[in-house]
């Protein structure tokens, strides 16, 4: 999504919700009054705020980053955000930066959009799925909570990019290495010893999907 200005921002939803405060807007948001001062100290809005408003009170994202379109959009249909936005799940499934996750569960937990050229530049569409990750065996890169893209589309093991991996039943996510006979997870953290697969190993690991995006609360 574009950058939105804090203060259209502010001004568009208080239009359309009839918010009298920011401390209004901060409930709406299920916030803290911090959250909304420091946004408006750096004068743009997290993502994840104009896709909150659009599934709890319908304010069509489109309208609040540029003034264009319906206030409000009544239904989740495709004809109504298409072209300019798309639709990816998030799964309840959770990618384990440690040494592996038996949450695997593949049903939808919520539902997301993204501007679809943005979507297109990154892979295809159809096959993107968002999931949560914790531990702290990526970090710096990625951290405990972060939610990551996947496209499940692009399986071909590129060295050193990060992937969603499944091993038996679990998943996880690591940096991945092709050698002859074996394959190298490693972490970005030095503390996790690389896990290295061998033998008839290798026929156990799915490439679920290469990572394409993150995205984290800063506060």
């Amino acid at each position: 999504m574009a950058n939105v200005g804090f203060d259209s921002f502010y001004k568009r939803v208080s239009e359309a919700l009839e918010i009298t405060s920011q401390l209004k807007l901060a409930e709406i948001l299920g916030l803290n009054r911090s959250s909304i001062s420091q946004a408006k100290k750096k004068g743009i809005v997290p993502d994840k705020w104009i896709l909150n408003l659009f599934k709890s009170h319908g304010v069509n994202p489109v309208w609040i980053e540029s003034g264009k379109g319906q206030v409000f959009l009544n239904k989740l249909e495709k004809e109504s955000i298409k072209p300019e936005y798309k639709i990816v799940r998030k799964v309840k499934a959770r990618l384990c930066a440690g040494g592996g996750s038996f949450e695997v569960d593949s049903q939808i937990s919520d539902s997301y959009l993204f501007q679809s050229e943005w979507l297109k530049r990154k892979g295809r569409p159809d096959k993107m799925v968002l999931m949560d990750i914790f531990g702290n065996s990526m970090e710096p890169e990625l951290k405990n909570g972060d939610t990551v893209l996947v496209d499940c589309a692009q399986k071909d093991i590129l060295a050193g990019l990060l992937y969603a991996v499944g091993i038996d039943d679990t998943i996880m996510i690591k940096r991945i290495e092709k050698h002859p006979g074996k394959l190298l997870l490693r972490s970005d953290n030095k503390d996790y010893a690389p896990i290295i697969i061998g033998g008839e190993d290798i026929n156990k690991v799915r490439i679920i999907g290469k990572v394409i995006w993150v995205c984290r609360d800063l506060w």
